[in-house]
C-alpha cells in the first residue's frame, strides 16, 4: 500500500545530501547504459554479417562436381565428371527430410564474354537453367509478370526472367519488357518475368545482372542433355543438412564411380554450417556483453550498498529512538530496503532512457549517412529492457539487504547514547 509518510521520508533521506546521491546513482547509471550499448552493437553487427546470407534459406548446400583424386573401378584418377538428372533422382529417393532439390546449370560467370544480345545492346550476364523451387532457396522479389513454373519445365519453353540491372542494359527506360526477346548464345528467350533481390544480398549487384530460363530448355538449347552443373539442397526444418549432407555426398559418388574415400572429388558449400557458426559467435559475443555490463553494474551496486551503510549510520539514533518507540524491525528494515531499490530503481532508468536515446541517435545516424558495411540497425529487445529491470530490482535489494540487517541490530539503548 502506498504510503506517503514513507515516500516522503526516502526522498529527504537521498535529497539530503544530494551530490553523494548523485554520484552514487552514477554508477549504476552507468552500469546499465554500457550493457545496453553492449549488447545494441553486438545486435547490429550480427544484423550486418547475417544480412550477407540474403534470404537464401539457410538449411541449404550447394554442391558441385570437381577432378577425382583416387582411381576407382578401372577409372583414372584426375577424371572430370558431371553430375547427372539421376543423381538428382537417387537423392531423392533415398534421403528423407529433404524439403527441395533444385539442379542448376549456368553460362557466363567472373568475366565472362557478352553471351546475351537484344537489337544492338549486348552484355555479359549469368544464365541460370533452374527449376521453379529455387525461388524457395534464393528468394527474389517478381517485379513484374511470373517466374519459371512447371508448364515452362515440362514443354521446354524458352521464356526467360531478367533481373533489374540486365533490364537497364538491354532496355531504354520505360521501354515495355514483358513479351520482348533476348538472344542468349544465338538463341531467342521471350521475357515473361523481371525480378529484383534486396540490395544486402551477398552478391550486390551481380544479383540483379541474372537471367533465369527453364532447365530442360537449358538443357536442349545448349547441348546439356542430362548434365547438372550443381545443385541447391534444402533440408526441411527441424532437419540439419549438416547431418545429411554425408549421405547426399555419398549417393553420388556411388553414382558417379568415386572413391568413397576421394575427399575432393565432390565440392560442396554449407551454409547451414557457417551459419551456425555466426549464431553461436554472436551466443558468446552476447554472454560476455552481458557479463562486462553486470561487471559494472555491480561495481555500482557496491557503491549503493556503502552508501547505505552510512546513512545507516547516520541515523543511528533515529534508528534507536524508532525501535524504542516500539517501531517494528521489518517496517525499519522496508524503510531501508525501499530507500535502496529506489536510488538503484531510478538511477538504472535513466540508464535505460539514455541508452534508448543513443541507438536511436546511432540509427538516425545511419539512415542519413547510409549504411555501414557488417553494421546494421543496432537495437535492443523488450525482453533485454525487462531483463534490465529484473537485474535492477534484485541488485536494490542485494544492495539494501546489508544495511538494513545493520540497521535492525542496533540497540535502542546504544543508539539513544550514539551522539
Amino acid at each position: 500500500m502506498f504510503n506517503r509518510d514513507r515516500w516522503k521520508e526516502i526522498l529527504e533521506v537521498l535529497s539530503s545530501n544530494w551530490f553523494r546521491t548523485l554520484l552514487t546513482a552514477f554508477g549504476v547509471f552507468w552500469g546499465i547504459l554500457i550493457l545496453i550499448i553492449l549488447l545494441a552493437a553486438g545486435k547490429g553487427l550480427e544484423n550486418g554479417i547475417k544480412s550477407d546470407f540474403g534470404d537464401i534459406a539457410t538449411n541449404t548446400m550447394f554442391m558441385w562436381s570437381r577432378n577425382t583424386t583416387k582411381a576407382y573401378k578401372g577409372l583414372p584418377n584426375n577424371r572430370s565428371y558431371s553430375f547427372k538428372l539421376e543423381d538428382v533422382t537417387a537423392i531423392k529417393d533415398h534421403v528423407p527430410h529433404l524439403r527441395f532439390i533444385s539442379p542448376r546449370n549456368q553460362l557466363g560467370g567472373f568475366r565472362g564474354a557478352n553471351n546475351v544480345v537484344r537489337g544492338i545492346k549486348t552484355g555479359a550476364f549469368n544464365v541460370y537453367g533452374d527449376y521453379p523451387e529455387i525461388i524457395n532457396q534464393d528468394p527474389m522479389t517478381i517485379t513484374s509478370g511470373r517466374f519459371i513454373n512447371h508448364s515452362d519445365i515440362a514443354d521446354k519453353r524458352k521464356v526467360a526472367i531478367i533481373g533489374e540491372g540486365v533490364r537497364t542494359s538491354l532496355y531504354d527506360v520505360g521501354e515495355d519488357v514483358m513479351g520482348s526477346y533476348i538472344k542468349i548464345q544465338g538463341v531467342n528467350f521471350m521475357v515473361v518475368g523481371t525480378y529484383k533481390k534486396k540490395a544486402n544480398d551477398g552478391d550486390g549487384e551481380e544479383g540483379q545482372n541474372q537471367i533465369f530460363i527453364p532447365f530442360t530448355t537449358f538443357s536442349q538449347a545448349f547441348n546439356r542433355g542430362n548434365d547438372v552443373g550443381w545443385m541447391a539442397i534444402t533440408a526441411m526444418d527441424g532437419h540439419s543438412i549438416s547431418d545429411l549432407k554425408e549421405r547426399i555426398i555419398a549417393i553420388v559418388k556411388e553414382n558417379r564411380k568415386i572413391h568413397p574415400d576421394d575427399t575432393r572429388a565432390v565440392g560442396y558449400f554449407d551454409l547451414y554450417e557457417q551459419y551456425n557458426r555466426v549464431e553461436s559467435l554472436f551466443a558468446a559475443m552476447k554472454l560476455i556483453a552481458y557479463f562486462v555490463g553486470i561487471l559494472v553494474l555491480l561495481s555500482g551496486i557496491i557503491g549503493v550498498s556503502n552508501i547505505m551503510l552510512i546513512v545507516v549510520k547516520e541515523r543511528t539514533k533515529e534508528i534507536g529512538i524508532r525501535r524504542a518507540l516500539g517501531e517494528d524491525p521489518w517496517s525499519i528494515r522496508k524503510q531501508i530496503l525501499m530507500e535502496s531499490i529506489f536510488l538503484t530503481l531510478f538511477s538504472g532508468m535513466a540508464g535505460i532512457v539514455f541508452g534508448a536515446l543513443f541507438i536511436y541517435g546511432v540509427n538516425t545516424l545511419l539512415e542519413l549517412n547510409g549504411p555501414v558495411d557488417m553494421f546494421i540497425n543496432p537495437s535492443v529487445s523488450l525482453g533485454v529492457v525487462t531483463g534490465a529491470m529484473v537485474i535492477l530490482i534484485v541488485s536494490g535489494l542485494l544492495a539494501g539487504f546489508i544495511p538494513a540487517q545493520s540497521a535492525i541490530r542496533v540497540r535502542p539503548i546504544e543508539a539513544l547514547r550514539n551522539d
